[in-house]
């Protein structure tokens, strides 16, 4: 009898060979790889949360009115020092002596020898100057040039300089057209990195510039009798002049006399004082003629805002991270704004 296989069943073709493939396979099988040397890499707990200070509503306020007149070489050494500025912001917030008044505000530099850990070294101490006045004090900037003593009063957006709006931390979410800011800071839009491309006398005016403000009232020089010499020599003959108590032919004979200025040097000594002296009273003349025009264009809200404006000006509080600046605050802010009503 012959056995039959079913449809789904194979004879193997050679059950000898199938076998001894099977063995060499099962010998040569992939050994599994050691856990021998290897370390478990530790399971890390839960982190700890970090924790950031909160910022200030007014914390930047400082750093947002441009410091006019700052050499863009010295703008980086003002963020060396720690400075707080943080009586600046009190007197905005409620209860405080500017909170809910029209304030312009703009930034200046005054280099002082400080001891600075444990070193003396000349150090940039910002300011912050504030006019409160429901106006802007002005829409121009005083630029002296390298030749000349007296300045040049030019537009400021001719300085890329203008007065922008203050926009407190927690309302910068919010569309700026529909907020009403009382604070405004002197902004200026020329970018450090395009100053390599223009020319060193445009940047050194940026040196030069000082806050501009139409006086009302003669500023204490205006009448001064008084011009600064420096003839071009080598070493140059610096000294004052006084037109109305010096005779300028014996003021020559003494410097001849001390071997400071030579006798073939004399008649050019005497004609450059002289141009010195006519280019100082032409200067002041021109400063009383602007005073009477602007006086006599004002409206008399304007003058009123002139008149009635308020200046307060702020160095940094003392901390333990500052040097002491307390013997080196002074009221005097520039020569057209003369001295702060309130020092802070």
């Amino acid at each position: 009898m012959v056995a039959r296989l079913t449809p789904d069943q194979k004879a193997p073709k050679n059950s000898k060979a199938s076998a001894s493939i099977s063995n060499k396979v099962a010998e040569t099988e992939i050994p599994k790889k050691s856990n021998r040397g290897r370390h478990k890499k530790p399971q890390e707990g839960p982190k700890e949360p970090e924790y950031f200070p909160e910022k200030r509503n007014l914390e930047d306020l400082w750093q947002a009115a441009f410091p006019v007149g700052t050499e863009w070489d010295n703008m980086d050494k003002l963020r060396e020092i720690n400075w707080d500025f943080s009586n600046l912001e009190k007197v905005f917030e409620e209860g405080g002596e500017l909170y809910g008044k029209t304030v312009y505000m703009f930034g200046c530099t005054e280099p002082q020898l400080l001891e600075v850990n444990g070193e003396q070294k000349v150090t940039l101490i910002p300011i912050i100057v504030a006019v409160v006045s429901p106006i802007p004090p002005s829409d121009k900037i005083g630029v002296k040039s390298i030749q000349r003593e007296t300045e040049d009063i030019i537009p400021m957006k001719a300085m890329k300089m203008a007065w922008i709006p203050y926009i407190p931390l927690e309302n910068r979410q919010s569309r700026v057209d529909r907020l009403k800011t009382q604070i405004y800071t002197l902004g200026c839009s020329q970018r450090r990195s395009a100053l390599k491309h223009l020319k060193i006398e445009r940047v050194k005016q940026y040196d030069y510039c000082l806050p501009y403000l139409q006086p009302l009232k003669a500023d204490e020089d205006e009448d001064d009798t008084v011009v600064n010499i420096m003839y071009p020599l080598e070493p140059p003959i610096v000294c004052d002049f006084d037109w109305e108590l010096d005779d300028l032919e014996e003021f020559a004979d003494e410097l001849v006399q001390e071997e400071t200025l030579s006798e073939d040097q004399k008649d050019a000594f005497k004609e450059y004082v002289k141009e010195q002296v006519r280019e100082r009273k032409r200067a002041q003349r021109q400063a009383k003629e602007a005073r009477r025009k602007a006086i006599e264009d004002m409206d008399p809200a304007t003058k009123a805002a002139f008149e009635n404006m308020q200046f307060y000006k702020f160095y940094p509080v003392q901390t333990p991270d500052t040097p002491d600046i307390s013997k080196v605050k002074v009221p005097y802010i520039n020569r057209y704004y003369g001295k702060a009503h309130v020092l802070m």
